[in-house]
Parts: structure tokens; sequence; C-alpha cells
């Protein structure tokens, strides 16, 4: 029977063969990270009962404000998705001054988002000059009918309400002025509508 010599040496293992491990030390792994994680506190949050706080930032769905929309059709054009649908009318207004010339307007008429076809890209919020649509952290606008995701003007008006306001730059600023223009708009509108009606007209 022939012995191995003092110089032999095993050979080395081949590069890119796995080495043998202990037998059970993954299932071992496994158990010590459902241990650890059986030990700490739940940070689950008890959707609706408990709504999360979202980022300022969120994109959760687009709001419109209307009074500052001109119907320049810059965010419809822009849209990569074509999710937007615009339809306007041009309307003639009086002179503000005896003697000045008629000028005319574009007065909108519908203003609707696909958000079946929406991406959240930002660009349409981004291109609008005149700061009329806006992200707002709303998300709770499922359907059951993809034909029901689009929603019109009125709306995408409520959502323009739950956009939060933006850091002021200074305490001491005065409000913007398209703010204070479309404020004044709805006080006026409101004024308006509760007037008495005047008891002689209809003699």
């Amino acid at each position: 029977m022939s012995h191995p010599s003092p110089d032999h040496h095993p050979a080395p293992t081949p590069p890119g063969r796995p080495r043998r491990s202990i037998p059970g030390a993954g299932l071992a792994k496994g158990l010590a990270v459902t241990l650890r994680t059986m030990t700490r506190k739940s940070v689950t949050e008890q959707y609706p009962d408990a709504l999360p706080e979202l980022p300022p930032r969120t994109r959760g769905v687009i709001g419109l404000f209307e009074e500052n929309c001109t119907v320049c059709m810059l965010c419809a054009r822009e849209c990569p998705d074509w999710c937007i649908y615009i339809d306007s009318h041009k309307e003639t207004v009086p002179p503000a001054a005896p003697g000045g010339r008629e000028r005319s307007r574009n007065v909108l008429d519908r203003f609707a988002i696909d958000f079946s076809l929406c991406m959240y890209c930002g660009i349409c919020i981004e291109v609008c000059p005149f700061d009329a649509l806006f992200w707002s952290p709303e998300f709770e606008y499922a359907e059951t009918d993809i034909r029901d995701l689009t929603h019109e003007r009125d709306k995408l008006r409520e959502w323009m309400w739950t956009v939060p306001a933006p850091p002021a730059l200074d305490p001491g600023a005065e409000e913007p002025k398209e703010i204070a223009a479309a404020r004044k708009t709805a006080e006026k509108l409101a004024a308006a509508q509760a007037e008495p009606a005047d008891p002689q007209e209809g003699a």
C-alpha cells in the first residue's frame, strides 16, 4: 500500500466552486432576523382610521385655481399624454372708460384631466405662466370604472383647497396679488348672491 510523500499537499479548491458551509447556517441567520423583528414595536398605520402624514411636496392630484386660468392652452399642448381637455369661448368686454375700445377675452367652459392617462410628470404645472395648477396631496380618488377617472373643473377646484400653503419668504410680506384678486372676486359674487331682490322689480 502506497503512502503520500511528506511533500504532497492537497489540491486547492478550484475558483468559482462554492466552499462548504456549516449545515443549517442560513436557517439560523433567518431565525435570528425573525427574532429581532418580533421584539421591535410595530409601525403599521391603521389606514383609513389613521391618515398618513404626507410631505408637503407630495404629488397626489392636480388642483385648478380657476380664477388664474386664461385659457392659454399651454398645459394641454405640453402634456405628453394629452390627458388635459379644455373648451372655451370668446366674450366681448365693454370698454372700461367712455370712448374706449371693446376687448375680447377667453372664457373657460371646460377644464378636465383624465387621471387614467396622467403620469404625474408635473409639466403642466411648471409651464403654466399664471399659477393656475398646483399639486395637492389628496390621493383618495380611486374609482371602480376607469371612465370615472376623468375629473372636471368642479372637482379640480375642490382639490385646490387641499393644496398646502407655500412657506412664506418673509413673515411680513403682503398677500399675493393673484390671491387677493381672486378673494375680492369671490367676495363680490357672494355679496351679489346675498343681496335681497328689490320688491319694486316685480311690480
